[in-house]
């Protein structure tokens, strides 16, 4: 990361390319390139000279990061005006190692991709024909370079996925509405058609959304998510938002100046309604996820498509005689006897059999269910309908895992005879999913099967996990594969135990070499079962970083090399490596069903760690001595110790600020301090007085520090953030929770050394690290506040407090003042 961070500074020319160097590192001058080319010119310098794309040139080119703004710029405009093999070169060499590995001109290629998706219609264009039909070829090399897995989390890091969006919305309406009577071949020879252009610009768009989550995640506990979901109108939304505003904030007219001038980039809103076909589909899938399929009118359009599609997936199956395939909605029979599969009848626009699609689906399961298909023979007409419209493997997702959420389906046995078996090395993934929890200090007893076999699956994620182990793994289906893997991943999980493990025996017998991954990733299922495997890692999370397990190898020394290790990974011979608590619980928490738990159980670990830390950096001779004194002054050793168990106390409240903060983000924050923290201090909690009573304080303080990160990290420190908007109304009601109690209008239950520490501790840390948060805030609760403090001889708080709250504070804090100065 460090060089990463340093390349960036040398592009900006905030470095100097001499004043930084480290064993490794590729200056420009000596960059790949062909073969036969003497010298030390580098291939971008070649390009820059005027010199043709070549072979080899381009190979070269694919494979060397460019160095400069300017060479993008050049082979941008090669991509704009050059020949259509110079245009699909240049194509190749923007998605190639520029991409991936530029680190320092990266965000300049992915705004030159997006505005290559979308190129401007000629001026004399007439008709209903789209302009991008004649850039197949060009916008095919675009799509497929930037559809491999790590590809769409670039795009998310430098937040161009709304401008993504909408580049291949367009590009989707206009592929999948046209039938396919036309084919190009690309300069490898591979021939292509509108449904290779639809399939995969169609699949990289269903990415960018949460379209890989079953709809069991939108109802799995007790309170159900809020807030605009992620969808195509969403993500059209955000990019219209985001290009109406660019420009007004001082971080965008910097980054303005930055960006290259010969992009232009459209900024007119872009509406679902300009994409009639995307619009009817996204109506369809949302109408499958919510409810069973409608009923299907015998003789329709989508009939017809129906039957040869059915006829074409099972042509083999029906051969003996007439094939019936009756969907389980109650539609007509769909019979696949004497239906013409000829490939003319076949040539038919993407949308039309994405339309058909949700029925096949339903009479080939059906049929597969009343035994009238075979499993095998099932696979193998999915798999064939998948070969003929990849783009239907997106049907496939959204149609199994609403049925799996609908719960009608029976279970399948995986005999090994007619579905899979994971038989071989189920028992070892089981062994090795607890040997992971165990080494984080996580001890869950087996889970039930829910009084199922232990080798069964509901019949469409078996269906989905066949066809899955049926591809090869090679780069031309990895683009495809992204979209279903974790679909099936997040699928398994949402079932019942234990069909992660068996979807991840299946898949570690097919990819020995994907094992360790796989079985992590099954790891965090237990999480999603078991609540108080959750809690188990909560608080090896607060051990480990506190350093309060000596005996464990992991966490003997604590901190956050302890809590987050050195990653994953098969590090050791026979088997996997040790994971790091925090790893792990970064994997799992989005698995979590009920997140609200959380912020009483991360409570709670706080209070018990600050305990620990008392006990073990102030023993009890130390704690009566400091307890005697008002600031420990005359007991040097006691005084060093109270800053030692100070310091882990930040450490313990960061901790648990940054746990609920990545758990449920702004929502479960507002809950804190709205609900969970008020009810805390109300409560009686019948704790002794330890340690000669510095545990209450320390408690309070670690509640102070423990508020005050969570919501920096939720609102900011200023108002540049939009979340902070609901910071005034929020931060309103706890300081009048506060002021409350103050004035004996609210009985509170916890140690009153605890209540005086948090309230100085968290007025404190507002004046001096968030003074912008005081400004929001009612005058009068700020002058009740203050009024508060003086009553317990915190004059310098109370001044503090009035002149960080501006002018409505100013005549309050200046009577302190003369008041203060008629006292001495």
């Amino acid at each position: 990361m460090r060089h990463l961070v340093v390349e960036a500074c040398i592009s900006r020319n905030l470095l100097d390319t001499s004043a930084y160097l480290w064993p490794g590192f590729v200056i420009v001058g000596t960059s790949q390139v062909p073969q036969g080319i003497a010298g030390s010119i580098s291939c971008w310098s070649l390009v820059m000279k005027g010199s043709p794309l070549t072979p080899s040139l381009t190979n070269s080119l694919i494979t060397t990061p460019a160095s400069s703004l300017a060479e993008i710029e050049k082979m941008y405009e090669v991509a704009t005006t050059g020949s259509e093999d110079e245009k699909i070169a240049a194509a190749s060499i923007l998605c190639g190692a520029s991409l991936f590995r530029g680190w320092s001109i990266q965000e300049h290629v992915i705004i030159f991709i997006v505005t290559l998706l979308s190129p401007p219609a000629p001026a004399d264009l007439s008709g209903s024909y789209s302009h991008l039909i004649s850039s197949a070829p060009f916008l095919n090399v675009l799509l497929v370079g930037i559809s491999p897995v790590d590809c769409v989390q670039i795009f998310s890091l430098h937040g161009v996925v709304p401008l993504l969006a909408g580049a291949l919305m367009p590009i989707c309406e206009a592929f999948g509405s046209g039938i396919p009577n036309v084919t190009w071949t690309l300069p490898t020879g591979e021939v292509i058609s509108s449904h290779a252009v639809f399939s995969t610009a169609f699949t990289l768009l269903l990415r960018l959304w949460r379209f890989d989550h079953p709809p069991l995640d939108y109802v799995l506990g007790d309170v159900p998510p809020v807030g605009p979901q992620p969808s195509p109108e969403y993500l059209l939304l955000v990019r219209n938002c985001r290009l109406e505003c660019f420009g007004k904030s001082p971080k965008d007219r910097m980054a303005r100046r930055r960006f290259s001038k010969v992009i232009d980039i459209s900024v007119e809103p872009i509406f679902m309604d300009s994409f009639p076909r995307l619009k009817q589909w996204y109506r369809q899938h949302q109408e499958c996820m919510a409810s069973i399929l409608s009923e299907l009118k015998t003789g329709s359009p989508v009939h017809h498509i129906v039957d040869s599609l059915l006829s074409m997936m099972f042509k083999k199956a029906s051969k003996g005689g007439s094939q019936s395939l009756t969907p389980s909605s109650g539609s007509s029979s769909l019979s696949t006897s004497g239906v013409d599969d000829s490939s003319d009848q076949l040539k038919l626009p993407a949308w039309d059999i994405l339309e058909a699609a949700p029925f096949v689906l339903d009479a080939a399961l059906t049929a597969c269910a009343h035994g009238s298909l075979s499993p095998r023979e099932l696979a193998t007409g999915l798999k064939i309908l998948a070969d003929f419209l990849p783009a239907t493997l997106g049907t496939m997702v959204s149609y199994f895992s609403s049925e799996v959420t609908r719960g009608l389906w029976k279970p399948v046995s995986m005999n090994g005879t007619d579905w899979p078996s994971p038989a071989a090395n189920l028992a070892s993934v089981e062994q090795q999913i607890e040997k992971i929890l165990a080494a984080t200090g996580v001890d869950v007893p087996r889970l039930p099967a829910d009084g199922i076999s232990a080798a069964t699956l509901p019949l469409p994620l078996a269906a989905l996990v066949s066809l899955t182990i049926t591809y090869k793994l090679e780069k031309a289906t990895e683009r495809f594969l992204v979209l279903v893997g974790p679909a099936l991943d997040s699928l398994a999980a949402a079932c019942p135990w234990p069909c992660m493990p068996i979807v991840t025996s299946l898949w570690t017998q097919k990819v020995k070499r994907w094992s360790d991954f796989l079985i992590f990733s099954a790891s965090r299922t237990v999480f999603h079962h078991n609540s108080d495997a959750v809690i188990q890692l909560l608080r090896s999370c607060f051990t480990c970083t506190l350093g309060l397990t000596p005996t464990s190898q992991l966490c003997s020394y604590g901190g956050v090399g302890a809590l987050l290790g050195h990653g994953f990974g098969s590090l050791y011979p026979g088997g996997i490596s040790t994971a790091a608590p925090g790893i792990l619980y970064i994997k799992v928490h989005r698995s979590i069903r009920d997140v609200m738990f959380l912020t009483e159980e991360i409570l709670s670990l706080l209070m018990f760690s600050v305990k620990s830390i008392a006990a073990r950096e102030l023993p009890t001779e130390q704690a009566e001595r400091l307890r005697k004194t008002k600031d420990g002054s005359r007991y040097g050793i006691g005084q060093v110790s109270l800053s030692l168990a100070m310091t882990r106390v930040k450490l313990a409240a960061s901790l648990g600020a940054s746990l609920v903060w990545i758990s449920g983000g702004l929502n479960l924050v507002q809950a804190l301090i709205k609900e969970t923290l008020p009810s805390w201090f109300i409560s009686v909690h019948g704790e002794e007085d330890e340690l000669g009573g510095m545990v209450p304080m320390l408690r309070g303080y670690a509640l102070a520090y423990f508020a005050i990160l969570s919501s920096a990290f939720a609102w900011g420190v200023d108002s540049s953030s939009p979340a902070s908007k609901r910071r005034p109304r929020v931060l309103w009601l706890h300081l009048e929770f506060l002021v409350s109690a103050l004035e004996g209008k609210i009985s509170l239950g916890c140690d009153w050394a605890t209540w005086q520490a948090y309230v100085t501790g968290f007025v404190s840390l507002m004046v001096q690290c968030t003074p912008a948060w005081v400004l929001e805030v009612d005058v009068g609760v700020i002058k009740r506040l203050s009024k508060s403090l003086r009553q317990w001889n915190e004059e310098d708080l109370a001044l503090a407090l009035l002149c960080a709250g501006g002018l409505g504070t100013m005549g309050a804090a200046t009577e302190l003042i003369v008041e203060t100065c008629h006292q001495l």
